[in-house]
């Protein structure tokens, strides 16, 4: 296998890419050369798709993405997966890297396969020196090994498949805790040391060096892949992000195995390698932030001013919560007291800043008082990075759980379907976050994919919401990706199908995927169920996701407000702290 490498021409010092923590990066250390893993994340695959097969994972596309946009010369792939023999091919199709080479990896890591494995980095270095002309210099070699890796402090694992640097670099930005990269591609710790290497002649050496590799801690691709479990277990671990990535089965196994047994905090993460969704990444990254060190103080430099200090020694001031959604933006201002002063909700329109700035203005109108009388806002909401007048933000995940505690004591379960996604909530006593879901990049069942079934219908959202209570045929909408289920919707127009009845069909469908979502979450948390969001309003929507769920849904009048709602609980708690 490992025979394979290309020489298109000779070139100077190049960084060599590779893409799996068994590539020997120490081998090519000594010969001077740098290494870097290849972990371009495209903003789409324009280019590997032409050459590429569709259901090829997103990192194997990524790969050929980036030599097709020239980012790569010098390639060391391994054969760990199909994908990678699938990636190996259509890269030396292409021509398109100076050194393409397929390294051969035993999936066992016993005496045998070390042999094995020393022959075949021999050969890679023998593959490199005739291509490079370069001479391979032994006691580099040794002093590229790094010391082991000390204690541990407390820290959160990213674990899983591969993540690109852009989203490594998010998680580490929004997280107070240590962050640790343990993904397959990360967290490379070969347990050797130089002074032993020094005493061994060059079979003994590289025998040594092939066990250290797959010494390592073991991917899930490896036979015997145990000992992963001692990823799980460490003391000092205090929470896990979990990555896969479409069509990697191998993760999203082990995911699936260890996230019921597993007892930190863990939130899974699922990408096609592409920069695309990094909002609604961002705010599942804060929001598990969030859960695991409060969101109280995550940044002190948010505290209150002294101004606002001074405004609130008259005994008389106001907060406001701002939630900035992909359809309405709203606001609610509370008193000294906690008391709910004033509320507003209009479209958002011209820009997440534009509409929060009208929509606060219009609270004030309507409370009566001034502006300068606000003395803390708190933003939520997807467009909360862009609004400039708030003091502080907190993710959406975390303000619909505050409001929805504040509402009713009784609820441990949220269920919001918003104008873009879909989020079940689970929360404790307090009303903090135990665990949250959200629906992947995708529309079904959100309120944009409601306002296209009604637009293919014909109606208005608020003749949809209880047309199809009176319905007489059970009709069943297969799909609930958005742009299949209009077409399916047409059909059934199409063949005289009642309106009612589709209707009917589309609220079965919404139900069954949110219903779905929020069991998951419901199961370990015995307590009420509470909707809000805009779609809370839809009765149709309602009774079919009772029926799924076997429950009653608590909806009130503020429940399209939950989110500001929390917004302002917030501002208001930081308030009475100072």
């Amino acid at each position: 296998m490992d025979i394979y490498y290309k020489t298109i021409s000779e070139s100077g010092k190049q960084m060599i890419n590779y893409v799996c923590k068994y590539a020997p990066v120490e081998l090519f250390k000594g010969f001077g050369q740098d290494c870097a893993v290849l972990e371009e994340m495209p903003e789409n695959f324009d280019k590997s798709d032409k050459i590429a097969h569709a259901n090829l994972c997103g990192f194997g596309k990524s790969v050929i993405q980036a030599v097709l946009e020239g980012k790569v010369e010098e390639l060391v792939l391994v054969n760990c997966c199909d994908s990678m023999r699938r990636v190996y091919d259509i890269i030396e199709n292409t021509k398109k890297c100076k050194f393409l080479y397929m390294l051969d990896l035993p999936h066992e890591d016993n005496e045998c396969e070390n042999i094995k494995f020393a022959q075949s980095i021999l050969r890679l270095k023998k593959a490199y020196e005739r291509y490079s002309h370069r001479t391979f210099d032994r006691e580099l070699f040794i002093k590229s090994f790094a010391k082991p890796e000390s204690e541990r402090k407390p820290y959160i694992g990213l674990m899983g498949v591969h993540v690109s640097s852009i989203l490594e670099k998010t998680i580490r930005e929004n997280m107070q805790m240590d962050v640790e990269n343990m993904t397959c591609t990360s967290g490379r710790n070969l347990i050797i040391l130089q002074k032993d290497l020094r005493n061994m002649d060059d079979e003994t050496l590289f025998v040594a060096y092939a066990e250290s590799l797959l010494g390592q801690m073991p991917c899930a691709r490896m036979n015997n892949n145990t000992r992963r479990n001692q990823l799980f277990l460490d003391p000092s671990l205090k929470g896990i992000i979990y990555h896969t990535i479409k069509f990697c089965d191998y993760y999203g196994f082990e995911y699936a195995s260890i996230k019921n047994n597993i007892k930190v905090p863990l939130l899974k993460l699922e990408t096609d390698f592409t920069s695309q969704s990094a909002g609604q990444l961002l705010t599942r990254i804060q929001a598990f932030a969030e859960t695991i060190e409060g969101s109280d103080d995550m940044d002190p430099t948010k505290g209150i001013s002294e101004e606002a200090r001074r405004r609130m020694e008259s005994g008389v001031y106001y907060v406001a919560g701002i939630d900035s959604g992909s359809t309405s933006t709203d606001v609610v201002i509370l008193d000294q007291d906690g008391k709910i002063k004033s509320t507003m909700i209009i479209p958002t329109g011209g820009g997440a800043m534009m509409s929060a700035e009208k929509s606060l203005e219009k609270a004030v109108e309507k409370a009566g008082i001034s502006k300068d009388d606000i003395v803390r806002i708190v933003t939520t909401g997807y467009g909360r990075a862009y609004i400039n007048s708030g003091d502080d933000s907190i993710t959406e995940i975390t303000c619909h759980a505050k409001g929805a505690h504040y509402l009713n004591s009784n609820v441990r379960t949220v269920i919001d379907i918003g104008g873009q996604d879909i989020k079940a909530i689970s929360i404790d006593e307090n009303g903090a976050v135990k665990n949250f879901l959200m629906n992947d990049k995708c529309a079904a069942g959100t309120g944009r994919f409601l306002e296209m079934m009604a637009r293919t219908l014909g109606l208005s959202l608020e003749e949809m919401s209880t047309m199809g209570l009176e319905w007489k045929e059970n009709i069943v909408i297969s799909s609930m990706c958005t742009v299949f289920a209009e077409s399916e919707v047409v059909s059934l127009v199409a063949q005289n199908k009642a309106v009612s009845d589709i209707i009917h069909g589309l609220n079965m469908s919404v139900a069954s995927k949110v219903g779905a979502l929020a069991a998951r979450l419901g199961q370990d948390n015995p307590g009420e169920y509470m909707m809000t969001g805009g779609v809370a309003k839809n009765k149709g929507i309602t009774n079919a996701l009772e029926e799924k769920l076997g429950a009653k849904l608590y909806i009130c009048d503020e429940a399209q407000l939950c989110g500001a709602l929390g917004a302002a609980l917030f501002a208001y708690e930081k308030c009475r702290e100072a």
